[in-house]
């Protein structure tokens, strides 16, 4: 029975997350070509290691597969002509430690940085971003299908490599809310 819950469980959390991050054709082409596009980070998948699998292995429900998923926060890489911005977790192993810091996570603001894209011949597309002005991260690679899933490829400096699953979409629009005075 608690598999059959479990099942159903999965295969409607599939469906949703498929409904919802499903773009046509034109809109997934439209915002790589505009180089202004968000992606929005689902399941993080760190590099499979036997330490995070055992703690995973603790948690209620965790199956100590490496597949973590993100839910309940909006955890992105936005991409701007001019900027990229990036708020992700980190799970895995670091080589060096940010003395001072107490944040674990990718979190930076990129106004320097190259920004390449490749058709993939199968479809879809590979973009590959390296910030200059970020001491940490050394590469961001995205590949992007025509539906607009997409995985994100991290490598760091100072930490194992990361894989986030998620989607594309546009940005949001700025909100011209500002409180009179």
């Amino acid at each position: 029975m608690k598999t059959l819950k479990n099942t159903l469980l999965l295969a409607f959390l599939f469906v949703a997350v498929q409904v919802s991050a499903q773009t046509d054709k034109e809109t997934t082409a439209k915002l790589v070509d505009a180089k202004t596009l968000v992606f929005n980070a689902t399941t993080a998948l760190p590099m499979a290691n036997m330490d995070l699998n055992k703690v995973m292995a603790r948690f209620p429900g965790g199956q100590g597969a490496g597949a973590i998923q993100l839910s309940g926060s909006q955890y992105q890489l936005i991409i701007a002509k001019d900027s990229v911005e990036a708020y992700l977790p980190y799970y895995g192993r670091a080589f060096s430690a940010n003395i001072g810091s107490t944040d674990s996570g990718i979190k930076f603001k990129s106004k320097d940085f190259t920004y390449k894209t490749d058709k993939k011949k199968k479809g879809g597309w590979l973009i590959t971003i390296k910030p200059k002005d970020v001491k940490d991260v050394q590469t961001l690679t995205l590949s992007v299908g025509e539906k607009g899933y997409a995985v994100l490829n991290v490598t760091s400096t100072y930490r194992q490599p990361i894989a986030f699953n998620g989607f594309i979409s546009e940005p949001a629009a700025p909100s011209n809310n500002t409180p009179a005075k």
